[in-house]
C-alpha cells in the first residue's frame, strides 16, 4: 500500500505492491477468496478493520496507497477505513459510476491504482475532492505513498525504477519481486523495503499477474 509498480506485458500486466506498516499492527491474513455481496474477491485481510490494500476478482485489480498528492495531517479518528472503500469498489457493478457517487466525507486521503478492461486508472481522494486520471496502460509506472515519502524521494524512487526497466526491458514476475524486495537494500529509510527503527517496516509484497485475462495473486509475507 506504499509502493506500487505497474508493468505491461504482451499478455497483460503485472502489478506489485509493498505494504509498509507499523509492526505493532496485527498481522494480516494471507490472501483468500471471499464472497461479498455475491461476488468472489481475493485479498489479504487486515484484521483491524476487515478491509484490504490490494484485491482482485476475475476482471479487475485494485491497489491502495495511503495519502493523495501530498502528505496530510491525520485526524485522530475517521468514519471508515480506506481498506473498506477498496472492497466497496471491488463489489461495484460499474467502478467509475460508483466512484462518482461514493461519499468520502471524513475518510482519510488515499490513492487507488485500478486495472480494469485493459485500462490503468488512478483514483484519488485528498479530503476535499476526488480525481480520476487515466494512465497509459502500455507504459511502466511507479507510485510511492505521499505519507511516507517526500516529493524528492518519490522522484528518486522513480529513477531507480527507470534504471531497473532499462536493465531488464521485459522483467519477469520474479525479477519484479526482487526489485521490490532488494532495491537499495542498505537504505532502510526509503529503499524499496524499509525498516525505520524497527517501528515501521515493509511487512509484505503482493503481486497480481494478468495473463490472457486471467488474474493470479502471489503474496510474500515479510513479517518477522
Amino acid at each position: 500500500m506504499c509502493t506500487v509498480t505497474y508493468i505491461p506485458t504482451p499478455e497483460g500486466c503485472i502489478v506489485t505492491s509493498n505494504r509498509d506498516e507499523k509492526i505493532t499492527r496485527e498481522r494480516a491474513l494471507s490472501p483468500q477468496e471471499y464472497l461479498i455481496e455475491g461476488k468472489k474477491i481475493i485479498f489479504p485481510k487486515d484484521p483491524k478493520a476487515g478491509g484490504t490494500w490490494v484485491a482482485n476478482n476475475e476482471t479487475k485489480i485494485i491497489v491502495l496507497l495511503n495519502g493523495a498528492q501530498e502528505k496530510h495531517i491525520p485526524k485522530s479518528k475517521y468514519r471508515k477505513s480506506r481498506g473498506l472503500v477498496v472492497l466497496d469498489l471491488m463489489t461495484a457493478e460499474n467502478t467509475f459510476d460508483y466512484w462518482e457517487k461514493i461519499d468520502l466525507t471524513d475518510i482519510e486521503p488515499f490513492t487507488i491504482v485500478l486495472v480494469e478492461n485493459n485500462k490503468l486508472t488512478q483514483l484519488q481522494w485528498n479530503e476535499a475532492e476526488k480525481s480520476t486520471t487515466e494512465f497509459d496502460a502500455k507504459q511502466f509506472h511507479i507510485w510511492s505513498s505521499s505519507t511516507l515519502y517526500s516529493k524528492e524521494i518519490r522522484e528518486k524512487r522513480k529513477e531507480w525504477f527507470q534504471d531497473f526497466i532499462k536493465s531488464k526491458n521485459a522483467p519477469t514476475p520474479e525479477e519484479i519481486l526482487h526489485f521490490h524486495q532488494f532495491t537499495e537494500s542498505e537504505n532502510k529509510e526509503f529503499g524499496l523495503q524499509i525498516n525505520r527503527n524497527d517501528v515501521l517496516k515493509t511487512i509484505s509484497i503482493t503481486q497480481c499477474k494478468v495473463k490472457n485475462d486471467i488474474i493470479q495473486m502471489k503474496y510474500l509475507d515479510l513479517f518477522e
